[in-house]
């Protein structure tokens, strides 16, 4: 077995291992410029907002809720709310440091912990260089927030028809995302539904009609949620083996 002990082989071998995911972003990120540029966003704002924020349910939710005109807590708080998941993740990767690592490489790592680069970097075997994540991190952020910015300047070129047609590809994203763990898991699958549910009542009840879609969004998000970790717990796979 090879052993990979410095930080130029790291950086390379993350580089090789991004590329794949740089791809996947590019496209994604594309129809998400959509969405940017339908909520008044420049192509320039459009990609700092994906540069600063590599995530794409994060950002769809910036992006429709200042096409609604929230206010900027609403958005801060669905922000977190929407990328709450990465800080589970951080902890998680945190562990694949050595414990030398220093504040500034892990806050630099942190800086970019998506769902992908999560996964191949806890899938490295041993200790996680943090060369290997600037490695990843060097391709993926570009793909991300590039594919932003020609998304929003095609936006602003494209007929309006082929616009619509083209942004259908984020929700397909989305239903990629959602559609397999529901098919496996009927708790997951019963919260989407009531999800779906919640949200079509909520913007149809007039007693609600003074609320924000923000807020709506962040209420119903919160409260679906925290009602599912009560009523239907995961139990670790330890004590799984005891009971």
């Amino acid at each position: 077995m090879i052993v990979i002990d410095t930080n130029a082989t790291w950086f390379r071998r993350g580089l090789k291992d991004g590329i794949p995911i740089a791809l996947g972003y590019f496209a994604v990120a594309f129809t998400l410029g959509f969405s940017a540029k339908s909520a008044g966003f420049t192509a320039f704002q459009a990609m700092v907002e994906s540069f600063t924020n590599n995530a794409s349910a994060g950002e769809y939710a910036v992006f429709s809720l200042a096409a609604a005109g929230a206010g900027y807590w609403e958005v801060a708080v669905m922000t977190l709310v929407t990328n709450a998941r990465y800080l589970l993740m951080s902890c998680s990767l945190s562990q694949k440091l050595s414990p030398d690592t220093s504040l500034l490489h892990r806050m630099l790592v942190a800086f970019d912990v998506t769902d992908e680069i999560f996964g191949i970097s806890i899938a490295v075997p041993g200790r996680l260089n943090p060369w290997y994540s600037y490695g990843a991190m060097s391709v993926a952020i570009p793909g991300w927030s590039v594919g932003t910015f020609l998304g929003a300047i095609a936006g602003s070129i494209l007929p309006l028809r082929l616009v619509s047609a083209l942004s259908v590809g984020l929700y397909g994203m989305f239903l990629a995302v959602i559609v397999p763990p529901a098919r496996n898991d009927r708790v997951i699958l019963g919260a989407v539904l009531i999800s779906f549910a919640a949200s079509f009542v909520s913007s149809r009840w007039a007693l609600l009609s003074g609320i924000s879609p923000g807020v709506k969004t962040i209420l119903l998000t919160i409260i679906i949620a925290l009602a599912a970790a009560v009523l239907f717990p995961i139990k670790d796979e330890e004590g799984a083996a005891q009971s």
